[in-house]
């Protein structure tokens, strides 16, 4: 029999290179508990456990793409319970169920209630943000159009009935839209691993009987801590209200003894006037705290996890049933595309984790500002407002100015910015420097040196960026010992013959590219030193020639690594004067800045973390003991270095491990240097221990930098995957970094800053082109512009306002 191919949205297609990758990448293990083979992806009996919108939806599309398939959907509840009141769904989200479901798309899209506008209450202020396009309805009424379809297509549905256990054993294919606290992924938790993170705030999901006429964000700082309510319109008469606070707000508070009823009474009384004096409805609302879940592995067998049985984003960024409806669409989409089941698994959970990984990284951004927004109630009341907005970086400066100039540009006019320029080419002064704008060309390991000597490359590769309009250029760790190399091509300031090779350098920045600030990054290998040249073997031990390596404690960076001696206290002095020998070679070599290495797992930083320094003596222990060291080596750094002249320290805020640095230990490392006279805090991450997690994305490092900047009011510069002017403009105007340290993308582009200044059409003097360069200042033409463009339609067909 021919089947009805569905029209699936982009997000769904594509599948089947993705499916192919995924099979060679997964080489899929067996699973413990082998279930029956399937040759075919067009499974003709399918179980759906879980009655919510992503299950029902997954029932509608099989169905419509196949009318012969037997679909049972199994919900242990009534069909009218449900969680919450209110759905917010995507334009993108829309457009899929669109073309994929033309009939759903339209009941929806009769009971939608839609808006543009934002607003952020804090403190009397009120801040209207407009052009956010917004699309809500009742979660009750989703699920009864859901319902209604399903049933007209034939779907068997059975609700106040639990899933059968042997449902893999009687059908071709079981979806697990079970939710977040699902049976199907705890009972083989074996095979799909799960790991859940349970976070730091109490929140509940009432509802009000008006209509909110944006969505409102208003912060309540009570006697007992602060509280936050969340609010948006989902029916002409009704709104989702939100209540959310920390753990221990909600402890003191007394939230923890109130009964339901006196609950939703005290937060009405909390919030009146964002109420309007009108009371707050339950649905049998409980007060929880959010659960994060991920997933290894999404199948096993003939079982797959759909929405958020397979992961959950917060509340916050609305992504719930987006992503179930969008994990239905293409799963639907590749049972139809691929050759066999497991392809069609494979496919399906290839094209959606990159997606859902992107969503969470988002939403845990937002969850976390939610947990410390503390920390943001003094910044002025448009910033305060512009840091929510961009909070989770799906919105960003750029983005927010073509939805609301108007706003943005008061959010800039606070800040400081002159009228055209982006925040990112305002000025910063750090001590008796002043940068001209916020880039940093971060501190880059280049291997390239000869007897600790930089060459004729360093000042090709330091020049070209000096050029290239970044405010401040650091250079790569310069070691103040042979000993403290990581490799034989690691660069110093151990000899006056280093010494004057720096000064070359730095008097080519300062007399061809005057205005960019040049800094050294001063550090010592400790045991992670004697090792290959990066592309030879990244951390590998030299296979001759190796130097003994010292360290706080006796213990390898990896298994096969060399093991340091535990430093003596002779030798820590020794240290130290060899990081105050190269400070002074540093200030005579003309650097404009000096910068203290005390991150990724090199020796200052060893001291630091309680994964590599296991000391017992007044160097080890506490973190105050910890951190004695270092401090004691910034002092006699700052004592021979000019007074004039800045110092940053840069740390790893934590170790990504278990049992490592903290994000609290970190802002009381930042404290302490502050209190010791550090200009600004270089905040990096990880590279401390060799089995670290890191969690990577797009500006991943830029929290732990926020946290330390707002908890100690020290200065700091940001670093780790920021790769867009539009996230520095982003990071630099919410106020969670003064600077950004950019690496990467200056080996991709050495004018990386003036780039970014011409495609913003920016010409002022944050970022000047150099004389010689200035005739390329704008960005070439591709192709041809003067084409004629068409104008009339003379097919004959219907003109439909052309």
């Amino acid at each position: 029999m021919e089947r009805t191919i569905v029209d699936v949205p982009e997000g769904a297609r594509g599948c089947a290179d993705v499916a192919a990758s995924a099979a060679r990448a997964r080489q899929v293990t067996p699973h413990p508990h082998p279930l029956p083979h399937h040759d075919t992806s067009h499974p003709l009996r399918v179980a759906i456990i879980g009655g919510g919108p992503g299950g029902l939806y997954a029932a509608a599309l099989l169905k419509c793409l196949d009318p012969n398939r037997d679909i049972t959907v199994w919900e242990r509840n009534a069909p009218d319970d449900t969680f919450g009141f209110g759905v917010v769904l995507s334009d993108e989200t829309l457009g899929g169920i669109e073309h994929a479901d033309p009939e759903v798309f339209e009941a929806l899209q009769r009971d939608f209630v839609r808006w543009d506008d934002i607003d952020i209450v804090h403190r009397g202020n009120r801040h209207t943000s407009t052009g956010h396009g917004f699309a809500a309805l009742g979660r009750r009424r989703l699920l009864e159009i859901l319902h209604t379809r399903c049933r007209d297509l034939g779907v068997d549905l059975r609700f106040h009935t639990e899933a059968p256990e042997d449902l893999p054993y009687t059908h071709d294919l079981v979806i697990a839209a079970d939710g977040v606290h699902s049976t199907t992924r705890e009972t083989h938790a074996d095979v799909f691993r799960p790991r859940v993170t349970t976070h730091r705030c109490r929140y509940i999901w009432l509802a009000a009987d008006f209509p909110f006429d944006s969505f409102r964000f208003e912060i309540a700082e009570t006697e007992h801590g602060v509280m936050q309510l969340h609010g948006y319109p989902y029916a002409p008469d009704a709104s989702t209200v939100i209540i959310e606070m920390r753990e221990e707000v909600w402890h003191a508070a007394g939230f923890d003894e109130l009964g339901e009823a006196e609950s939703i009474e005290r937060c009405a009384k909390i919030f009146a006037e964002a109420l309007r004096g009108r009371p707050l409805k339950s649905n049998n609302s409980t007060w929880t705290t959010f659960r994060t879940v991920v997933n290894d592995r999404w199948s096993r067998g003939n079982v797959v996890l759909l929405g958020d049985a397979a992961h959950t984003a917060h509340f916050s960024i609305g992504s719930g049933t987006k992503l179930a409806v969008e994990d239905a669409l293409a799963l639907a989409a590749c049972l139809e595309e691929q050759g066999s089941l497991p392809e069609a698994l494979a496919a399906y959970e290839a094209e959606r984790r990159p997606v859902v990984a992107s969503t969470q990284r988002a939403a845990r951004a937002s969850l976390e500002w939610f947990e410390n927004l503390p920390l943001y109630l003094d910044q002025p009341p448009r910033q305060f407002a512009f840091n929510l907005l961009t909070r989770s970086r799906r919105v960003t400066h750029d983005n927010l100015r073509l939805r609301d100039a108007r706003f943005t540009q008061k959010v800039e006019r606070e800040f400081g910015c002159p009228p055209g320029t982006p925040p990112m080419f305002t000025p910063f002064r750090l001590r008796g420097l002043t940068l001209r704008n916020r880039v940093v060309v971060s501190p880059m390991d280049m291997y390239s040196a000869v007897d600790g000597v930089p060459g004729d490359f360093h000042l090709v590769h330091l020049g070209a960026r000096a050029l290239g309009g970044a405010g401040l250029v650091m250079t790569e760790m310069v070691c103040v010992s042979e000993e403290g190399r990581i490799t034989p091509g690691c660069a110093g300031l151990y000899t006056g013959r280093q010494a004057e090779a720096w000064k070359r350098i730095t008097n080519f920045v300062h007399t061809q590219a005057p205005g960019t600030a040049i800094g050294v990054q001063l550090g010592h290998s400790g045991r992670k030193g004697s090792t290959k040249l990066m592309w030879e073997g990244m951390d590998e031990p030299l296979e001759e020639g190796n130097w003994p390596l010292v360290a706080p404690s006796a213990l390898p960076y990896k298994p096969f690594s060399q093991t340091p001696r535990e430093l003596s206290r002779a030798q820590l002095t020794d240290i130290r004067e060899q990081f105050t020998a190269s400070a002074v070679r540093a200030a005579r070599a003309g650097f404009d800045l000096l910068e203290l290495h005390c991150a990724h797992g090199y020796l200052l930083s060893g001291f630091l973390s309680p994964l590599t320094n296991r000391r017992t003596d007044a160097y080890g222990g506490s973190l105050e003991k910890r951190l004695r060291f270092p401090l004691e080596v910034f002092d006699a750094v700052r004592n021979v270095w000019p007074g004039e002249r800045p110092m940053t320290v840069r740390v790893s805020a934590t170790d990504w491990a278990e049992g490592g640095t903290s994000a609290e230990d970190a802002v009381e490392i930042a404290r302490a240097f502050a209190a010791h006279g550090a200009d600004a805090i270089d905040v990096s991450t990880g590279q401390v221990v060799a089995k670290e997690r890191p969690e990577y994305g797009r500006s991943y490092q830029t929290p732990f930098a926020d946290r330390i900047r707002h908890a100690t009011g020290v200065p700091v510069i940001a670093v780790g995957a920021i790769s867009s002017w539009d996230d520095v403009n982003s990071l630099i105007l919410a106020g969670r970094t003064d600077l950004c340290a950019l690496a990467r993308p200056h080996l991709y582009d050495p004018h990386w800053t003036l780039h970014a200044a011409a495609e913003q059409g920016y010409t002022g003097p944050g970022a000047p082109w150099p004389a010689p360069y200035r005739a390329g200042s704008r960005r070439p033409q591709t192709g041809r512009l003067d084409a004629p463009k068409p104008r009339l339609d003379l097919g004959g067909g219907d003109a439909r306002g052309r």
